[in-house]
Order: structure tokens, then sequence, then C-alpha cells
């Protein structure tokens, strides 16, 4: 037994080097002998655990397997956002930023043990099905996902298009857990959507921050003001149930609204490599040094047209950057409800056989300084949606093992606890007060004049504000 933990604790000692010089070479030189101290005594714990599995557990178990799993319960151990990556959710990751990958469409985290949808994906099957954000995924197929990683859990709601998979959720407000059956489809998320809410008045979509959002945002700003002629008296900018993604994607978005050279978001970590500050520029958006600034290619007039931004609870990471953002410059109003806030930063350090980590590195904060973590931004005017319950949504400080905020992390110095959502975030729904010349904002699309569904609240709200007519706010409510 002995020779075997020796033997044991040598794969071990030579897995946890290999793992900090992947690491090591990912940052900087004057780190590497303290990446490579490693504690002697919880490493020989860890080989008598990983001995006794070998030894005891009811079925034999794979060297290959149990290391695996141990590095997957290192990283899940510390954040619900750093994770390994195998081969396969590598590539799928790597997939997805593109826009095209098979599945459901779903943004999804780990809560409890369990799937916890952050975000439908707009125009897929999850979202057409009616999957809300907040939903807890306890079963595909009838088979439990308790304990399940969520890099497992994704594959297999992942799969051939066509082919079907039977979703069993809790949702908060309902009694029983309910099924869905969705069938699997080829996602191709178009990041970016425009249309003419009425004449003058346009709004964008962005439902995830991809490689080409920027370009995309380009193209239907344009799009836009040929449409009207040229005569935009207002934009609207949605990023309602938008999860994030791609944070040069962010800045492109942010700095298509904000004067050269404006600082966009900043970063704080431990290393060098953590600490960065992204203006509005193109090195900080623009991928590849000899790609043309696509930016250069929108109207002047984008730079000062009134906008309004809209965020709910399901608007998380790079959202609330480009939301911070235009908060902060004033160059946008917000309006909506506090969003999820994710302001922590994910950076992918690639390992051998294709395979990476996932980890979080450091904190962003918007351009004043606010860090959004577990705390979100809250609005200028607070609407409440009045088809979707803001308590029901499922934000960073409810995940378990989140990464405190620095609120939270004076008040634990204090033996205090802190609620991360502030009092007008409580406020009872309110209805904001409809256009003065018309029932419902007009949508014209392919030629023809569709209504504004009038309880898109916060949409109407927006509209009145960018006319200057009275909006009627959760805080004034009171």
């Amino acid at each position: 037994m002995a020779n075997r933990l020796q033997q044991v604790a040598l794969v071990v000692l030579g897995a946890s080097l290999g793992i900090a010089a992947s690491l090591h070479f990912s940052a900087s030189a004057d780190r590497q002998a303290s990446s490579l101290q490693l504690p002697v005594d919880d490493l020989r714990l860890f080989s008598e655990v990983f001995g006794r599995i070998k030894n005891d557990y009811v079925e034999p178990v794979e060297d290959k397997k149990l290391l695996k799993e141990a590095i997957n319960g290192m990283l899940t151990g510390l954040d619900p956002h750093s994770a390994f990556l195998d081969q396969d959710a590598y590539k799928d990751l790597q997939v997805g930023t593109q826009g095209e990958f098979g599945g459901l469409g779903i943004e999804v985290g780990s809560e409890d043990g369990f799937v916890k949808v952050v975000a439908p994906i707009e125009d897929t099957p999850a979202h057409r099905a009616g999957i809300q954000a907040g939903d807890l995924i306890i079963k595909l197929d009838g088979v439990g996902l308790k304990g399940m990683s969520l890099n497992d859990a994704v594959k297999k709601m992942r799969g051939k298009p066509n082919t079907e998979v039977l979703l069993t959720v809790l949702r908060k407000g309902s009694d029983q857990p309910l099924e869905y059956k969705l069938k699997r489809d080829v996602i191709r998320v178009k990041s970016v959507k425009a249309r003419l809410i009425e004449p003058g008045y346009g709004m964008l979509r962005v439902t995830q921050f991809q490689e080409h959002t920027g370009e995309n945002l380009v193209a239907a700003v344009n799009d836009l003001y040929k449409q009207a002629n040229g005569d935009i008296k207002g934009l609207v900018l949605d990023l309602r149930m938008n999860p994030g993604g791609l944070l040069n994607s962010a800045v492109a978005v942010s700095a298509a609204f904000l004067p050269k050279n404006a600082l966009v978001v900043y970063t704080d970590g431990r290393t060098e490599d953590a600490k960065m500050r992204l203006t509005a520029s193109k090195e900080n958006y623009v991928r590849g040094a000899f790609r043309e600034d696509y930016l250069a290619k929108l109207p002047a007039a984008a730079k000062t047209v009134p906008l309004v931004v809209l965020v709910n609870g399901a608007s998380a990471s790079a959202s609330e950057i480009v939301a911070g953002a235009l908060q902060d410059h004033k160059r946008a109003t917000l309006i909506g409800t506090q969003t999820f806030g994710k302001g922590s930063v994910q950076t992918i350090l690639p390992l051998p056989n294709n395979q990476a980590v996932k980890l979080t590195t450091a904190r962003y904060y918007t351009p004043n300084g606010r860090s959004i973590q577990a705390k979100g931004i809250v609005p200028d005017l607070v609407v409440e949606d009045a088809t979707v319950d803001s308590k029901l949504f499922t934000r960073e400080a409810d995940l378990q093992r989140h990464l405190e905020s620095d609120a939270e992390k004076a008040a634990a110095k204090k033996g205090e606890r802190v609620t991360a959502t502030p009092p007008a975030e409580k406020a009872a729904p309110v209805k904001p007060a409809a256009p003065k010349s018309e029932p419902e904002a007009a949508v014209k699309k392919d030629g023809k004049e569709a209504a504004v569904k009038k309880e898109d609240l916060q949409l109407i709200a927006a509209v009145n504000h960018l006319k200057g007519l009275p909006v009627t706010t959760a805080a004034a409510a009171k």
C-alpha cells in the first residue's frame, strides 16, 4: 500500500506541476517560484484519498478519470465561472463565440449541483418552448443532473439537429417540476437585430457579444439610417436577456457611441496581465493588426444621437460593461431593472492536447471605478416588465461560491450581511405613461406596420423618454 501511495503521489505531483507550468507560460515569468510551491501535506492527503478510491470503490476507476474529476472540482470550487475545458468543451466554446452550434440555445451556469438558466437565446428551441431565466434544470431525458459537471450537462444538451431531449425544470412559483420536450437545432445566433420602432426612432437588439458583433452593429445602424433617410431622432439599445460574451465586442459596441479614446472598462487582478485599461480605440476592439476599423463606417450622428439602453436581471457580463460605460459617460439613459452582477473576467488558458482552463483572473470596473460584481447596475429609470417578475431572476449574488463584491467583503469583516438588491428594485411593477400620439408605438418591418406589444412597458418607456414624454418609474410610484 505504501508503494502504491508513493506512486500516486508522484502522479499527482506531476499533474500539478504540469498545470502550474501551463499557467506560468501564459502569465508573468516572475511568478515561477510561487507557482511551484505545492502544499506537501495537502498533496499527501490527496494521495491517500486517491488510493482509497482506487482500492476500495465499488467498481474499478481509471486514474485518468479520477485526475480529471479532481481538476474539475478544483476549478468549480473556486467560483461559478471557472472550469476545466476538455477537447470537446474547448471546441464548443470556440464555435459558440462564432455564432453557430448545435443544441437548444440556453446560456447556463451552475447552482447547488444543478444547471441554472442564465438566459434563453432568442429564436432558439429553448426560447420558443418557454424556458425562462432562473429555471433550474434538474433532469435531462429523465437522468438527474445533481453532481454532474456543467460541461457534461452542456454536452448532453447539445447534439445533432432534429433529435429530441426532455428537460425537467424547477421554476420559482411553480409547485411541481415542469417538463419541456425540445428538438435540437443548429443554433445560429444573430447577435444584432435592428428595426424602426416608428418614424425617427430605431431599436438595436444585441442578443449576445460574439466575434462579429461590432461589424454587425455597424451594418444595423447604417441600415436604420438608410430606412429613415438619415433622420434618426433617437435610438434604443436593447441588452435585455443578453448573457454577455466577448470582451472586445463589448468594447466595440460601447465605442460605437462614445468619443474616440474614451475609457470603456478597466480590469484589476493579481497579475500584470490582468490589469488592463480598454478605451474606445481600434486596438481594443479590432482583432488582427491589419484589419480595418469597421467603426469608421458609422454615421457621425451615431456619436451624439439620443440613446436609451434597456437592461434587466438577465443582462450580464459584457452587457453590463456596455451599460456601465454609457451610463458613466452620461451618453445614454438606462431604463429597466437591476442587472445580473457578473463583474469578473474569465481568461481562456490553453493546455496541451487542445484542452484549456477557463479561469477567473480579474474584476472589471466601469469608467467611474464602480465594481459590478455581485451587485449589478441600477438603471437611471427603474421600470418593471409586466410580463416578468424581476424577483424571479437569478443573479450573481445568488450563486454559490460567487466572487464577493467589495461591499460583501467589507461587511464580512464587520460580521454583517449585505443585500445586493437596492430598495428600488423591490418596488411593485408600474406602467409607464402611454405615448400621447398613439396607444402603441408602431413598428415598420418588411414594409408592413405592426404594433409593439402593449406589455413591453420598458420599450414604451424608452420611446417616451426619447420623445421627452413623462415616464412613470418604480421609484416615483412610492
